[in-house]
C-alpha cells in the first residue's frame, strides 16, 4: 500500500510539472530574436527611429530585435505580412497612423487593420513639415504657394505614398491654398527625400530626424504643431491654416491573438526602454520625442481616428 501510495504521489507531481510546464516557457518569451516589419523604405523617420530603439530594447528583453523593411503599395505589402503572420509576439510591425487607419477608407484592403493588429505601444508622435532644397528659389510657403497659383500643376509635391504621411498633409495644405501642383508619389521617406536633393521636386514633407539627419542640405518652409522647433520656422496655424493638419503617430503594433502575457512583457520592455538614459540621449540627437502610450490607451486614439479619417476622405475625394 505505501508503494502505491508513493507511485501515486510520483505520478502527481509528474502531472504537475507537465501542467506547470508550459506557463514555466510562457515566462521565458521571447526565446529568439523578434522581427519589427517596417512597412516603409530605409532612410524615413521609421527607419531612424527604429534604428534606436531596436539598439537599446535588446537589454530588456533578452533577445535582438530585428528590423525587416518591407515597402510597397503605400505600406500595405508589410501592414499584411504582420497581419497574417503567427500571433505568438515574434512578429511586430512599426508604422503609423494613416496607414494603420487611414487607408482603409481609400481602398479594398487585404486584411483590416482593427480586426487583425492589436497596439504595443505608441513610441512618439511627430509633426511633419514641408521642406525644400536649399537653393529652393522658394523662401516662404507663401510665396511658393503663391507661385503655384500662378502656375498650375506646374509645383511638383513629392510624398512618401498615397493617402500617407506626407500626401495628406500636403494635400490638406494645397487645397485649403488653393494650389493645383502635381502629386508625385515615392515608396517611403529615404526616396522621396532623394528626389527632392535631386532637383526632380519641388518640395515635400518631413519629420524632425529626417530634417536634422539633412543638415544645411534643406530649408523647411513650415511646421505642424503648437510650437515650431525650428528657429525663424512658422506653424502651420501661425499661418492661418486649419489646426490638426500634419502630426504623425509611430506605433508597434502585433497580430491580434498574440498572447496577453506576451504583450504585456513587449510593453513592460518599452517602458524600461523609456526610461534608459542611451535611449534618451539618441532621440534626442536625432531631434524626436519620447511620449509613450500604452496599448490599451492608443486603442481608444485609434478607434477615434478611424471615424475622423473617414470623414476627411470623405470630404477630400468629395463623397456623399
Amino acid at each position: 500500500m505505501r508503494t502505491r501510495s508513493t507511485a501515486k504521489v510520483i505520478l502527481a507531481l509528474v502531472l504537475a510539472g507537465g501542467l506547470a510546464f508550459p506557463m514555466a516557457h510562457a515566462q521565458t518569451y521571447p526565446e529568439k530574436p523578434i522581427t519589427l516589419i517596417i512597412p516603409l523604405g530605409a532612410g524615413g523617420s521609421h527607419d531612424l527611429n527604429a534604428r534606436v530603439f531596436t539598439s537599446v530594447i535588446p537589454t530588456y528583453l533578452g533577445q535582438p530585435m530585428v528590423v525587416r523593411l518591407m515597402p510597397g503599395a503605400g505600406g500595405q505589402i508589410g501592414t499584411a505580412a504582420a497581419a497574417k503572420a503567427a500571433p505568438d509576439g515574434y512578429t511586430l510591425i512599426f508604422s503609423h497612423n494613416y496607414i494603420d487607419q487611414l487607408q482603409q477608407h481609400v481602398e479594398k484592403l487585404p486584411y483590416d487593420p482593427t480586426r487583425d493588429l492589436v497596439t504595443i505601444a505608441r513610441l512618439n508622435y511627430a509633426a511633419a513639415a514641408i521642406v525644400v532644397r536649399a537653393d529652393s528659389r522658394f523662401k516662404t510657403l507663401k510665396e511658393m504657394f503663391d507661385w503655384g497659383r500662378q502656375n498650375p500643376g506646374k509645383l511638383k509635391f513629392g510624398h512618401s505614398g498615397n493617402w500617407g504621411a506626407f500626401m495628406v498633409p500636403g494635400a490638406l495644405l494645397l487645397a485649403e491654398a488653393g494650389v493645383d501642383a502635381t502629386f508625385i508619389a515615392h515608396k517611403g521617406g529615404g526616396p522621396v527625400m532623394q528626389a527632392l536633393l535631386a532637383g526632380d521636386i519641388d518640395f515635400t514633407g518631413a519629420f524632425p530626424s529626417v530634417i536634422k539627419a539633412q543638415g544645411d542640405k534643406i530649408r523647411v518652409l513650415a511646421t505642424a504643431g503648437e510650437k515650431s522647433p525650428y528657429p525663424g520656422v512658422p506653424t502651420f496655424k501661425e499661418l492661418g491654416f486649419k489646426g490638426g493638419i500634419g502630426e504623425m503617430t509611430r506605433i508597434v503594433l502585433a497580430p491580434r491573438g498574440t498572447p496577453p502575457e506576451r504583450q504585456k512583457a513587449l510593453w513592460d520592455a518599452f517602458v524600461k526602454l523609456n526610461q534608459d538614459k542611451t535611449y534618451l540621449t539618441l532621440m534626442k540627437q536625432i531631434g524626436e520625442n519620447v511620449e509613450l502610450m500604452s496599448g490599451p490607451d492608443y486603442e481608444q486614439v485609434r478607434a477615434q481616428q478611424k471615424a475622423d479619417y473617414k470623414k476627411l476622405v470623405d470630404e477630400m475625394t468629395r463623397k456623399k
